[in-house]
């Protein structure tokens, strides 16, 4: 399963040229294969970047959500396991969200797509840099 950090799904939808072209081929064959997921928290995180006017967008973020999901996009809710994979990961410095989204990417055994340095770095969580 590939797996989209929030910046990465943001990218992807937007047709952003920040998604560089080999995590895009990527994403468009995870699409096609129907293994390409997104942790359920990463709606949240969306809603409060919207919220603290960080990321502009216009329409219903319930109904983009809706959109996605039907599209073919997994959403990959957190339950006990991801939450405490989470909480036990070592060297991972930063805020929840991130850790819950990484946590996702290793219970799923997937690659999360991803530009944040400290995701791309950290042992134990399979990568693919968003900006290439």
């Amino acid at each position: 399963m590939l797996i989209l950090d929030t910046h990465a799904l943001v990218w992807m939808d937007q047709g952003s040229d920040l998604l560089g072209r080999r995590a895009r081929r990527l994403i468009e064959d995870a699409y096609r294969d129907e293994t390409l997921g997104v942790a359920a928290v990463t709606f949240w995180e969306v809603g409060m970047l919207i919220k603290n006017q960080r990321l502009a967008f216009q329409g219903s973020i319930s109904d983009w959500r809706v959109a996605l999901l039907n599209s073919g996009i997994t959403e990959l809710p957190a339950d006990g396991k991801i939450s405490l994979t989470a909480a036990e990961l070592e060297d991972f410095e930063g805020d929840a969200v991130d850790r819950l989204i990484s946590a996702t990417a290793i219970v799923h055994e997937g690659r999360l797509v991803t530009a944040d340095e400290r995701m791309l770095t950290h042992r134990a969580v399979k990568t693919v840099n968003g900006l290439n």
